[in-house]
Order: structure tokens, then sequence, then C-alpha cells
């Protein structure tokens, strides 16, 4: 099993920033995409940005320029800095981990962005 927690949300103004932490734990050995993906009021998942095989980053469009992911030296930890945010970025957003067919989800944590 693997276990992803995430923090760092919280209620931001417009043109503000935030910095989402996931840490995984458990049974990892081969981990083939990590990212970031959010769910909005009545909408679907969707991806933000993650880390895919070999290292490559992919990001949404609508946050490109505007979202930076990174991750720690054990490949465990990915960060998601956001910047410029705006009330469209609101939702709940999950760390995702995919390893062997599987894919596990955190929690989440709740970014909203309004004035």
């Amino acid at each position: 099993q693997v276990q992803l927690v995430e923090s760092g949300g919280g209620l931001v103004q417009p043109g503000g920033s935030l910095r989402l932490s996931c840490s995984a734990s458990g049974s990892i050995f081969m981990i083939n995409a990590m990212g970031w993906y959010r769910r909005a009021p009545g909408k679907q998942r969707e991806l933000v940005a993650a880390f895919v095989d070999g290292g490559s980053t992919v990001y949404a469009g609508s946050v490109k320029g505007r979202v930076a992911i990174s991750r720690d030296n054990a490949n465990t930890t990915v960060y998601l800095e956001m910047n410029s945010l705006k009330p469209e970025d609101t939702a709940v957003y999950m760390c995702g981990l995919s390893q062997a067919g599987r894919t596990y989800w955190g929690q989440g944590t709740q970014v909203a962005v309004s004035s």
C-alpha cells in the first residue's frame, strides 16, 4: 500500500500564491508518475501538473506559466508552487501516484481563491 499526505491548501486572494506538498510513504518501489490533480465543484478531476516516465513534467494548459512542480531528491515528495492564482483555480487539489499499474490518491487539500 501507498499513502499520500497533502498539505498547504487554504484561502488566498486573487493574484496570491500557495505552495502545496505531497509526501508518499509505504510500499514504494517504482513510481511511474506522481503529481497534482484537482476537482472543482461540479467538474471532473483534471491534471494540474505531474512528473511522468523518465522525469518529464506535464502541465495543464490552464496553469502553465503560473505553477511549477518540483520534488525532493528521494522523489517521494512533490511540491506545487502556484502563483497568480485565479478564482477558477478554486478546487480540491489531490496528489496522485501511479506504480505497477495502480494509482493511489491522497485525501486532498482545499484551495480557495477569493477576495
